[in-house]
């Protein structure tokens, strides 16, 4: 479904209410910083992780933030939920979507914008990696991604209309120490997502994704600790600071929204301009 945009006011581009998002991997960090913004702006948000016990925490921050900024943002505590289950088991990402699509688990509605969020990393050189860990992290940060994305987008495409936003990161471009599952990892997520939006774009999906930089969250917390490393850092980032995650908002609302209709199989890189600097 093509949306006319002459017949939208240029600040209704953002405007998510109506829309019903699921992030996958949102009971902190990155992910849950996403719900917060994509609430702010209107949408329905659905939490996910595996842990009910973390989600309830996430969903009473969730529900305190609208409380306390609701006069100002316009989000509802209503516009809230939680889904548990496992995205690294296909069998569960299949069973759940279809519960949330009929609107059994969340009385959500239909998925119109999935963020694919859930990730993990772990830190060795390569030739001592274990292989139990590899494994780990093609399946948190790569076939997550596939198994939610399939169930979804078969749905989207009835409907002729969804976004898709991955979470990539600057390893999708660059290398480092100790990160070479990890990089690996996000470089085949980042043609993952290019893959999808040449699959799926005829059917009005747009699939794209954001590629965030250093940013402080509890998996990088003994990075951000390393005086070294964080010297290291800011030296080499132009904007000469680590990312915030609420740096990352502007860019989940945008690809999240008809102002971005027109924009598909791009990563938008987040990073302070690191990918930019030598």
């Amino acid at each position: 479904m093509t949306i006319n945009l002459n017949q939208l006011p240029s600040i209704q581009l953002f405007n998510l209410t109506g829309r019903t998002a699921l992030i996958t991997g949102s009971t902190s960090g990155i992910g849950f910083e996403l719900a917060k913004g994509l609430l702010g702006a209107g949408a329905s948000v659905i939490l996910n992780g595996r842990s009910s016990e973390r989600l309830n925490k996430a969903y009473d921050a969730l529900a305190q933030y609208v409380s306390d900024n609701a006069l100002n943002s316009g989000a509802k505590k209503e516009l809230i939920h939680t889904c548990a289950f496992d995205v690294t088991s296909w069998e569960d990402a299949e069973k759940a979507i279809e519960k949330i699509e009929l609107g059994v688990t969340t009385n959500s509605g239909p998925i119109d914008i999935l963020i694919n969020n859930a990730g993990m990393t772990f830190r060795s050189e390569l030739q001592d990696f274990p292989v139990e860990q590899w494994n780990n992290i093609m399946r948190t940060n790569v076939d997550s991604a596939f198994y939610v994305s399939r169930v979804v987008a078969k749905h989207m495409i009835k409907r002729g209309k969804g976004k898709i936003i991955n979470t990539c990161s600057v390893m999708s471009e660059l290398g480092r120490p100790a990160t070479a599952p990890y990089t690996a990892s996000k470089g085949a997520l980042k043609m993952l997502t290019k893959a999808m939006a040449v699959d799926w774009g005829k059917y009005g999906i747009q699939v794209n994704g954001i590629g965030p930089g250093y940013f402080k969250t509890e998996l990088t917390q003994a990075l951000v600790n390393d005086e070294n490393f964080s010297n290291w850092l800011i030296s080499r980032t132009p904007a000469k600071r680590w990312g915030n995650v609420e740096d990352l908002v502007g860019a989940a609302v945008f690809l999240s929204s008809a102002a971005s209709e027109f924009v598909n199989g791009h990563i938008l890189y987040v990073d302070g301009g690191v990918t930019a600097s030598l």
